[in-house]
Parts: structure tokens; C-alpha cells; sequence
């Protein structure tokens, strides 16, 4: 099998626990390019941050799925795929939300609005605020976020929603199943959920991109870690966990790589791709 495409997940993958890449892990990227290897971000972090990421990696060509499927661009004045809740629902969701200790993010592909509420779990404090947005990516805060969407709709391509509870993440994510058609539900981890348009998820959004490039599914690597991640390493050629997932993750992978504080990017990608020959090199014994 001859891989043509490997697609990342950038936080708890790409990124060391210090929100650094490794020089090995920009190497091995690199080292997939020159193999004629087709290289991707596939991310819930909105389009300039994962931009960031794509330019630290020389992907500035490649299109990179962000929004968890809902925006797939290289360039964000003329994406290739552009999903998004319609104001309407982005304005009643958010009302629904409000009935609950929640912390709510709207990620518009240029902005961001969230609501004030403290959450006491310090973990999800720092999962909201250091993300790595570009200073270019204007976040704002509104003690009533219903009001503002009021005065100034808006219609976004995906929703987080953090929550202390547990349980009332179960409540609301059943609130919103029953309510709204139109949208989706992504568990993330035990306290954060997406509200992205259907059929927006990671796995779809690499089936759109795999049909624009002619690549099938069979012939991708990905390597994630999150929850988000377990159906696209159940359902690629080659689905890689990082020993950093959870046991669910790892428990359906076909390979499980080193942590992403062990280079574990860069490991799999010299063990999968090291015999693998260009392209264009296999064309000449093809054609003889």
C-alpha cells in the first residue's frame, strides 16, 4: 500500500505539552513532502491558528481542515468547503446554553465571542485561553452573550461549550439534540462540546478533501489523539493513536506512536513512509 496523504491533529499531536513543535517533527514533515506525500492539518482550532501552525511546517500550498470539518481553505477570503450555523440557531443554541454552568465560545472564522462565566476546573480555563490564537484573531467577552448576538448576529462555523458537570453536559447535549436539526454534536472530552452544522466532523471533512485531491481514505494516514479523533483512525488506511490518547483512542488504532513529548509524529513517519518511493520514481518502472 502506497500512503498519498497524512493528515495531523495539531493539539496533543503536533504540539509538545509546552505548545511547541520539535525539530524532529518539522523535519519528518519535510521528510513526507519529499516522499511526494500530500500533508494536512485536520483540527477543531479555528482557520488563522491552524494557518500559524501550517506556515511553521512549510504547508502554506495545503489545505487544511479547521473548525472540526466546518472550513476547509487554504486561503480563508476563498475556502474550498464553508460550513455554518445560521444565526438564527447560533442565537437560540446559545439561549438554550445559558440555562447551564457553561462556558461558550462562538468561533467565527475572524473573531470570537464567549460569554463570562467562571468555570472552576483550572484545566478548561487553560484549554480556552491558550490555543495559540494569532493576536490577528480578535477574542471578546460579554456578560450577556444572548444579547449581544441580538444586536449583531452572527452565524459561525462551530460552537465550544465547556462545562464543570458532567452531568449537565449530558443534559444540554440531549436539550440540543432534540431541539435543533440542523446541527451536530462533537464530544470532545469529558467536559467540552462542539456544536458544528451537519454533516460537518473531522472524518468528513478529510472524505471532501480526499474527493477534490483523488485520494481514498484507504490511502491516508492520520494521527490524532482526542475523542474527536477515534472515527478517522477508525476509518483510514492507517489510523494512528499517540500514547498520549486515551486508552479508547489506542484500543481502535493500527498503530500507536510515541507521546507527542517523544517525537511521536516524527517516529511514525520515518517507520511508515521510509520504504515508500515518490511517485514519480514508481512511474518509471510502471511505464518499462
Amino acid at each position: 500500500m502506497r500512503f498519498q496523504l497524512l493528515a495531523l491533529n495539531i493539539d496533543g499531536t503536533l504540539l509538545q505539552k509546552n505548545g511547541s513543535i520539535s525539530r524532529a517533527t518539522r523535519d519528518a514533515v519535510l521528510y513526507a513532502l519529499e516522499k511526494d506525500v500530500y500533508v494536512t492539518l485536520v483540527t477543531n482550532r479555528n482557520f488563522p491558528s491552524a494557518q500559524k501552525v501550517a506556515k511553521t511546517l512549510k504547508l502554506s500550498d495545503a489545505l487544511l481542515i479547521t473548525h472540526s470539518g466546518a472550513l476547509i481553505a487554504r486561503d480563508m477570503d476563498e475556502p474550498y468547503i464553508q460550513r455554518k450555523i445560521s444565526e438564527i440557531d447560533t442565537y437560540r443554541i446559545v439561549q438554550a446554553l445559558e440555562f447551564y454552568a457553561c462556558n461558550v465560545r462562538i468561533l467565527h472564522e475572524r473573531f470570537s465571542y464567549g460569554n463570562r462565566k467562571k468555570l472552576d476546573v483550572g484545566e478548561i480555563a487553560n484549554e480556552i485561553f491558550s490555543k495559540g490564537d494569532p493576536v490577528f484573531y480578535p477574542i471578546q467577552f460579554f456578560d450577556s452573550l444572548t444579547e449581544q448576538l441580538r444586536d449583531e448576529p452572527v452565524s459561525a462555523p462551530k460552537i465550544d461549550v465547556y462545562f464543570d458537570d458532567c452531568n449537565e453536559l449530558l443534559q444540554a447535549e440531549k436539550v440540543i439534540r432534540e431541539t435543533f436539526d440542523a446541527v451536530d454534536l462533537i464530544r470532545v472530552s469529558k467536559n467540552k462540546l462542539e456544536v458544528v452544522p451537519k454533516p460537518v466532523s473531522k472524518l468528513w471533512g478529510l472524505i471532501q478533501l480526499g474527493r477534490l485531491l483523488h485520494i481514498p481514505l484507504s490511502q491516508m494516514v492520520y494521527v490524532g489523539d482526542n475523542w474527536d479523533d477515534r472515527a478517522v483512525i477508525e476509518t483510514v488506511g492507517c489510523g494512528v493513536a499517540m500514547w498520549n490518547a486515551a486508552k479508547e483512542i489506542k484500543e481502535v488504532a493500527d498503530w500507536v506512536t510515541r507521546s507527542n513529548d517523544e517525537n511521536g509524529v516524527a517516529y511514525l513517519v520515518r517507520e511508515i513512509f521510509r520504504k515508500q518511493q515518490r511517485a514519480e520514481f514508481l512511474s518509471q518502472y510502471v511505464h518499462k
